[in-house]
């Protein structure tokens, strides 16, 4: 049985224990303001939030890791244009007819699966790590590009600018509400700009001043719906986060249903990042700009300082391309321009305590594990009364790693009625129209499995590193299918999806591939080689948009 570490309790958005009515309630009036600033309403990656940017080192200045089981498709072009702009076009999954259950004979639906999925690209923030020099950073530009792992090169990983991740996410309905977990809705989906940031002298191995690790966290977010305005409901600095940063607003904010059809767009504009999301089916639009004006910020980096302080910025992207060489060096995955699922963070749970702990663990579990950790009871629901956990499932038996995808059931009738409909993205384009050249399939399998989560995978080595990871009975893959009226679409679930076109292999040993090993900046300069990720890329693009 694999050793897991203990890990601090903790709401994902809020470390103190609350009911979602008191939640609200607390939001309004004084004492919850004060107390959301004293206990943390903010993305705390340290403190378990399955909703961070996945780093490839342990942020836990606290003690413990919070890992992100992140399957991803990564878009690559080396025309220039590709790194600042993706254009997709999306139709929210839906769920099954038959709703679950308690003992897990029921249907699965999509909170289950993923807590969100989300589109990403790489930013500026030249107080975010490797944190060499605070230097502006050049938007929109390759000669950002630093991944030499000599140090005595110009083009040194530990010198390259500082950067932050951008992630549009969107949330599954039906479970418990998002300030204290991740459905806006009982019904409807909802989406954010989630941009995040990590406050670590990489070569130096210094972090910022105690003050802001303790109201920030290590890495540092921002924040926002996606609004019908394109106005944040709430500052979205990570400084100025409060419970009313995380209660969405359904007559201002953006809701989707399941099965709409939409348009996407992540773009840079003179004011800062604009992420947009056009509903073809509902007529509704909705946006975001990480700009100033909205109430964006970076948190400074000042190791010495006694107070921690933030500087109103406007977010820009990092690259003018999208290739394997641009990535954020802080970070497990290798990706500029791509498309990731969050799994791995649903297991049933029977009964929780006012803790959040699990005392009484539901199907697949035989006992209290030290992941069953953000656990709620079904009366908290806003729809699917069922109790359940959402941190990490770092021994793999949750529901993310079992037939319970799209497709993972070899009788579609059967799976239909019991599993959700996959999501389908097509590929981004760009400039115009133009598609990306490649693509590539990457697991950050090796970073959950690593000695500091409880696991046997040597990063150094790749020895005890596997995928599928142990203990799972499944794990989800891309495929491909053709639309009449699109073109080409991506899938994620299984092999047995009706009307796949490209399997690639048909398991996720066949399709993400070989061990990545690459170089991280390391203290005194001094480069880590180490691997993170299982990734195959393609020398072509499957499904480019016609």
């Amino acid at each position: 049985m694999r050793r897991r570490l203990p890990v601090l309790t903790g709401i994902v958005l809020i470390a103190s224990v609350t009911t979602a009515a008191s939640a609200r309630t607390a939001s309004t009036s004084g004492a919850g303001v004060e107390k959301a600033e004293n206990y943390g309403s903010r993305l705390d990656c340290a403190e378990n939030s399955p909703l961070c940017a996945e780093s490839n080192d342990s942020i836990g200045y606290k003690g413990e890791y919070t890992g992100h089981d992140e399957p991803s498709l990564l878009f690559y072009s080396n025309t220039p244009g590709s790194g600042n702009e993706s254009n997709y076009r999306m139709i929210v999954p839906t769920d099954p007819p038959t709703l679950p259950t308690q003992d897990g004979t029921g249907g699965t639906f999509n909170f289950q699966d993923r807590i969100a999925f989300w589109f990403g690209m790489d930013l500026c923030d030249n107080q975010s790590a490797p944190e060499f020099t605070h230097a502006p950073c050049v938007a929109n530009s390759d000669t950002n590009v630093f991944d030499s792992g000599d140090p005595t090169a110009v083009d040194y990983i530990g010198r390259h600018p500082g950067t932050a991740f951008l992630e549009l996410q969107f949330y599954p309905p039906g479970w418990v509400p998002f300030q204290e977990a991740i459905s806006c809705d009982a019904t409807k989906w909802c989406a954010a700009m989630a941009i995040f940031s990590f406050n670590r002298d990489q070569n130096r191995l210094i972090d910022n001043n105690a003050d802001c690790l303790n109201k920030v966290g290590l890495e540092p977010a921002n924040f926002a719906f996606i609004t019908k305005s394109g106005v944040p409901d709430s500052p979205p600095a990570p400084l100025d986060l409060t419970f009313a940063s995380f209660e969405p607003d359904p007559t201002a904010d953006l809701f989707m249903d399941a099965g709409d059809e939409l348009d996407i767009s992540i773009h840079d504009s003179p004011g800062g990042l604009v992420t947009e999301i056009n509903d073809l089916t509902s007529g509704e639009s909705g946006s975001m700009t990480a700009s100033t004006d909205n109430g964006f910020a970076q948190v400074k980096f000042a190791p010495t300082a006694t107070t921690c302080t933030q500087t109103p910025y406007a977010f820009h992207p990092m690259y003018a391309t999208s290739s394997e060489h641009t990535r954020v060096p802080w970070a497990a995955h290798s990706y500029n321009v791509a498309f990731s699922d969050e799994i791995g963070h649903f297991e049933y749970c029977d009964h929780a305590n006012v803790h959040r702990k699990c005392v009484n663990p539901g199907v697949t579990e035989n006992k209290k594990d030290g992941d069953d950790q953000l656990c709620f009871n079904a009366d908290e629901s806003l729809r699917i009364l069922i109790g359940g956990c959402f941190a990490t499932d770092n021994d793999f038996d949750g529901v993310s790693y079992q037939t319970t995808w799209p497709g993972s059931l070899e009788d579609p009738a059967v799976d239909a009625a019991v599993n959700p409909a996959s999501i389908l993205f097509s590929s981004p384009t760009f400039g115009g129209g133009q598609n990306f050249d490649r693509v590539g399939f990457e697991a950050d399998l090796p970073r959950i499995e690593a000695a500091d989560f409880g696991g046997i995978c040597n990063r150094n080595t790749g020895v005890g590193c596997t995928n599928p990871p142990p203990g799972a009975n499944f794990y989800p893959i891309y495929s491909t299918r053709n639309d009449a009226s699109v073109g080409c679409f991506w899938q994620l679930g299984g092999a047995h999806i009706p009307g796949t076109t490209n399997t690639f292999g048909g398991d996720s040993t066949a399709e993400y591939g070989p061990l990545l090993f690459l170089d991280y900046p390391g203290p005194i300069f001094t480069p880590i080689h180490r691997t993170n990720d299982f990734r195959q890329v393609l020398g072509s693009n499957p499904c480019a948009r016609s």
